[in-house]
């Protein structure tokens, strides 16, 4: 075991770029154009175990070098800190980066500066998973619902969830535990795939793709819309087509539309079935959100992969402005607010179906969502994980996708280590790939 006496001793940041841009992968009607990101970072000790912690928050590019500046202004936080205690109880550093008077003035609770708490709180999480050889997934579900109840930051929040209620909700769920991480392990978590639908593809690929989704297991894909009404009506079309009356297409605008738009412009494609319509408008507009839902129902709204904190998403569901929660692994301060998102949700009885698709977000999300099925909601019905089939090789833990559903995974940690390689070949702009002058030409 490491001495106890063992420090954080450094915080190495990264600034990885991935020229995502040049197929489009990834585009949409608010983003045509994205280089997926990860502002990195990385926590060394002198444990003498070999364990780093490894963290990251998602961009699409430029501006990458502002969040990964936003993570170095945190390291005086880091630096020195018991391993021990950081991974005994990593609500600790979250509350104490949140609770930081003037950090907290740069938010608060919101922006690059958050997003920069969620990242090193992330590498916590998967250090203290790392030293406790288990993945993160199961490092939770086998926590004491106490322990768990008190990784989460409340305020704001007993108005619709106290302690006592989300320790009642965790204790209740004991019950059947065993029998559902058999179930998980062997079966895995259900999945959906973005892969067809980017906005840059063509017809004859999405309905390739969209195909071939079917044949690999999905029961629902995942289209962007928003840019031109009539060339989103083709291609719900095309994919309804190809995918046939019993899996679902859910459409996602990214965004792009004010209140009225949105409800027009969702009805416009209601023949196609569309399951939930994702951000049809600003991800801060709690009442048009819930306008939104009263109209355009039966498609289910579907949003939080940009709501800022848990506030936004308390306020959410206390709205009824909502019908699926889409938590995201990297936007808000981490693992310990993302508990929050979980318990609010299960409160609510609204099921919570991850964003992944973004770069090692999918590697992320599943750790949340196997953790949300044994130990909060307790179910996977109308639950599932976003998947793009993008950058996984960048990983050493990367995702593993069988018949439509998430494996399960064993190794220790978090799944965000990225090869040394893939960090030395990306990192904007010196690295190996962006210093070459056909890297250059897209930057």
């Amino acid at each position: 075991m490491p001495p106890t006496s063992a420090r954080v001793t450094a915080v190495d940041t990264h600034d990885v770029r991935f020229p995502t841009s040049r197929d489009l992968d990834g585009s949409d009607a608010m983003n045509p154009d994205p280089d997926y990101s990860a502002a990195y970072v990385v926590l060394r000790t002198d444990a003498g175990d070999g364990h780093e912690g490894h963290g990251f928050t998602f961009t699409i590019g430029r501006g990458n070098e502002v969040q990964t500046a936003a993570i170095d202004a945190l390291r005086p936080h880091l630096l020195g800190r018991s391993v021990t205690a950081l991974c005994a109880d990593p609500g600790t550093l979250y509350r104490d980066l949140t609770g930081d008077s003037q950090l907290r003035w740069l938010g608060p609770e919101k922006g690059v500066m958050h997003m920069a708490i969620g990242a090193v709180v992330n590498a916590a999480w998967d250090l203290a998973a790392k030293r406790a050889r288990v993945p993160l997934w199961r490092l939770l579900a086998d926590a004491d619902p106490e322990w768990i109840v008190g990784q989460v930051d409340f305020r704001y929040l007993t108005d619709a969830l106290t302690p006592d209620e989300a320790l009642a909700l965790l204790r209740r769920r004991r019950e059947g535990l065993a029998g559902r991480r058999e179930t998980l392990t062997r079966r895995g978590y259900p999945a959906y795939t973005t892969s067809p639908g980017w906005l840059g593809y063509d017809d004859a690929k999405l309905t390739r793709l969209a195909t071939r989704a079917v044949a690999d297991g999905f029961r629902q894909i995942k289209l962007k819309v928003g840019a031109d009404l009539a060339d989103d009506v083709r291609r719900c079309r095309a994919a309804r087509a190809a995918v046939g009356p019993d899996v679902r297409i859910a459409v996602d605008a990214n965004q792009r539309w004010d209140v009225d738009e949105a409800i027009r412009w969702t009805r416009a494609l209601a023949e196609f079935d569309p399951y939930w319509i994702e951000e049809p408008t600003s991800p801060d507009d709690i009442l048009g959100h819930a306008a939104i839902r009263r109209a355009v129902a039966p498609v289910k709204v579907a949003t939080g992969e940009h709501a800022q904190n848990r506030i936004v998403v308390k306020q959410l569901l206390q709205a009824e402005a909502v019908d699926v929660v889409q938590l995201d692994a990297a936007r808000v301060g981490g693992v310990n607010e993302n508990l929050a998102v979980l318990l609010l949700a299960a409160q609510y009885g609204v099921p919570v179906c991850p964003h992944a698709g973004g770069v090692g977000l999918c590697e992320l999300v599943q750790h949340l969502a196997m953790f949300d099925y044994l130990a909060v909601s307790g179910t996977t019905e109308d639950r599932v994980i976003e998947y793009v089939d993008h950058l996984h090789d960048h990983f050493l833990d990367p995702v593993v996708i069988r018949d439509g559903h998430y494996t399960a995974p064993t190794a220790p940690g978090f799944s965000a280590t990225m090869r040394p390689e893939s960090i030395a070949r990306y990192t904007y702009p010196d690295g190996a790939y962006w210093a070459a002058e056909e890297g250059n030409t897209t930057a």
